[in-house]
């Protein structure tokens, strides 16, 4: 596997798991080729997507989210304390608790194409679930019950405008000057999958550097989660990633997370915690986690909770 590239992996080849399970350790991030999402769809959800950002503020603000309901509109987004140079759309396929879809009337094929690609990428990020699975030493299904029916994945359309002063600090930093798109984190849940647009835009940070994942027609980027990382031991890790600007082109991406259910609890999986490799994390529910995580998306309320809060012993 090579050191200056994310991994490119065909699903359909005959040992999937084992490249899954490569790029897993060595990037927790790869790229899918053959993941059987129809390029039509992709392109409606493009184009739809490009249309709603098109629209006033007016418009998009009438379906402003709140911290009672994070499901809308927002362009004041916080990643390590740090404005976010970005909009976003934020949505599910079904209500969750108090958490209700919003959808702009101006745009009467926006929640048809939208809710399509949704459930197209539940699938594939079903399917990558069940690997995973297999890889920690689990059966297939293990895992599925914590995704289906009630669970709390969602999807975010991204736009980031041209930026007049766009930085790109080296190393694990935030900008003193300028904006990122969005500064340096991990991603909370289990699989996220990434449509990416033909602008570059998106690093991951690897022994110490950045490096870009280059948009590749036909492909859908894949990243593991703080679940997938506990769910490991630490097997695999959560990768630290970002997003710059570019001062003369817009970038357009949409982001699926497949997150499970609020009253789920994840602690290292059994077939991985033996006599010589003790469970490195108590257990966590996802519900309490993640409504405090994301605290800080409204306001500088200090240090973001991450999963080394709840790591035994201190970090390995």
């Amino acid at each position: 596997m090579s050191d200056e590239a994310v991994p490119v992996i065909d699903l359909d080849r005959a040992d999937v798991r084992c490249a899954v399970d490569a790029a897993c350790r060595d990037w927790g991030f790869f790229q899918i080729a053959s993941h059987g999402i129809e390029a039509r769809l992709i392109a409606d959800v493009d184009a739809q997507m490009r249309m709603f950002f098109a629209q006033s503020r007016e418009v998009k603000r009438s379906v402003v989210r709140s911290e009672q309901n994070p499901w809308g509109y927002y362009d004041r987004e916080l990643t390590k304390n740090t404005l976010d140079w970005k909009e976003l759309f934020d949505f599910a396929a079904q209500p969750a608790g108090s958490f209700t879809p919003r959808w702009p009337t101006e745009l009467p094929a926006f929640k048809t194409a939208l809710i399509a690609y949704y459930h197209a990428c539940e699938a594939v990020a079903l399917r990558l679930l069940q690997v995973l699975s297999m890889n920690l030493g689990m059966a297939r299904d293990a895992l599925d019950r914590h995704f289906v029916g009630d669970h709390s994945s969602f999807m975010r359309l991204n736009h980031y405008p041209a930026c007049p002063e766009p930085a790109r600090p080296d190393g694990l930093t935030t900008p003193t000057k300028g904006h990122m798109g969005v500064n340096y984190h991990t991603d909370p849940g289990a699989v996220t999958l990434l449509l990416q647009d033909s602008q570059r835009g998106l690093e991951v940070f690897r022994n110490g550097r950045w490096f870009v994942v280059e948009p590749r027609p036909d492909t859908l980027v894949v990243n593991i989660g703080d679940i997938a990382q506990v769910w490991s031991n630490d097997r695999y890790r959560a990768p630290l990633h970002r997003a710059f600007v570019n001062p003369h082109a817009d970038r357009f991406s949409v982001a699926f997370f497949l997150c499970p259910s609020y009253a789920t609890n994840y602690a290292p999986l059994p077939s991985t915690v033996d006599g010589t490799r003790p469970p490195r994390y108590r257990s966590i529910n996802w519900g309490d986690f993640y409504s405090q995580r994301t605290i800080g998306d409204y306001a500088d309320h200090g240090e973001e909770i991450q999963i080394s809060r709840f790591r035994i012993g201190g970090d390995a």
